[in-house]
């Protein structure tokens, strides 16, 4: 099922329907999700699908997965996990897609893959420069944009796959000057971008994390300003450790509110402290979100349970006594050998060893 469907199927049982697979939706509930980061080994995917089965349990509306560049096994490896959390976890599933170091061929050698294991969401995305480069360079016969890969995901599967594309509240960080802010021309531009994006097939539109709050809500009202309609979902980041939240940051180029510098400050060698912070600030980050009439969230997780199961505690969103189920499986049309590791790109989400 496509991710979009479920968000507009959960937003019409709000107003008094019942959910498609059966269950009972109650009047205003929020529709949340989880984001998790491919292994670098074939060893720990185990260990991570546990994770998502534990998260699952909960109900969200969908779990996606980043993808890693690197070689035909690093693909086979993200490309397994995919369809695993569809058809073992039975989640929906949602990819994350790159062209970095991605000609055509092995895009389309990508999406077949997750066609035939019946997934039918994908987040397209340009991706980083590869390791060493400063620059986004396009491979020979691949793409230069997240917006060549929609155009041509639509042109080749027509309405197979829902797209989802990556929208940057405070600019892209490739516009954003050496002032931490991105200029007014600058963030037009990133708006008709983003407007050609979906006009060319994405959508929804899944927000880059922010910690101000009233940014991503500027950000949401300049969308609709410009004629872009489809949901757009915050992108929450519960802050865990605090070197890796000066990473994460410092790589987006994120504003950092005085008042989050501030608190993080006289803490930020006590593991413990920032994450206990970072769960309260995500939840009031959330609260004002879901009171601006916003009935979507998505959490990143990087891997974790504690924080993003309080976050939605606190909301009052699951219940505080854990579910544990067992996980029905659904053998997959096809499943690919994998290799073991073999030094995927370093570069994707290296941050993700700082949570």
């Amino acid at each position: 099922m496509k991710v979009i469907e479920k968000i507009s199927e959960a937003f019409a049982a709000r107003d008094g329907g019942g959910d498609a697979n059966g269950g009972e939706r109650k009047k205003g509930e929020v529709v949340f999700s989880f984001e998790f980061f491919t292994p670098r080994k074939k060893a720990e995917v185990d260990g991570l699908l546990g994770i998502i089965g534990r998260l699952v349990a909960h109900g969200p509306a969908f779990c996606d997965l980043t993808w890693r560049s690197g070689s035909l096994a690093t693909d086979d490896l993200t490309l397994d996990v995919v369809g695993k959390m569809q058809n073992v976890v039975r989640v929906e599933t949602m990819m994350h897609l790159t062209c970095t170091n991605m000609p055509v061929p092995r895009i389309d050698r990508a999406l077949e893959r997750i066609k035939s294991d019946g997934v039918q969401n994908v987040l397209a995305l340009r991706g980083d420069p590869p390791t060493g480069q400063d620059k986004f360079v396009p491979v020979p016969d691949g793409f230069a944009s997240g917006l060549d890969l929609v155009k041509h995901i639509r042109a080749k599967y027509g309405d197979y796959f829902g797209i989802t594309v990556a929208g940057y509240p405070e600019g892209h960080p490739d516009v954003i000057g050496s002032n931490g802010v991105a200029s007014d021309e600058a963030y037009q531009n990133e708006l008709a971008y983003l407007k050609r994006k979906v006009d060319a097939g994405a959508d929804l539109i899944i927000t880059q994390l922010f910690f101000d709050t009233d940014i991503f809500l500027k950000f949401v009202n300049d969308c609709r300003q410009v004629g872009i309609t489809c949901p757009i979902v915050p992108g929450i980041m519960p802050i865990a450790t605090y070197k890796g939240f000066v990473r994460m940051t410092s790589i987006c180029k994120t504003k950092v509110p005085a008042e989050v510098a501030a608190a993080l400050e006289p803490i930020k060698h006590n593991d413990e402290a920032v994450r206990n912070y970072g769960i309260h600030l995500g939840t009031e980050m959330c609260r004002k979100i879901l009171a601006s009439g916003i009935k979507g969230l998505h959490l990143y997780t990087f891997n974790k349970e504690v924080s993003a199961l309080a976050i939605l505690m606190n909301l009052g969103l699951i219940e505080e006594v854990r579910v544990s189920r067992s996980l029905p499986q659904r053998h997959p049309a096809k499943v690919l050998p994998i290799e073991e590791d073999q030094h995927p790109n370093s570069s994707t989400m290296e941050a993700e060893k700082q949570f």
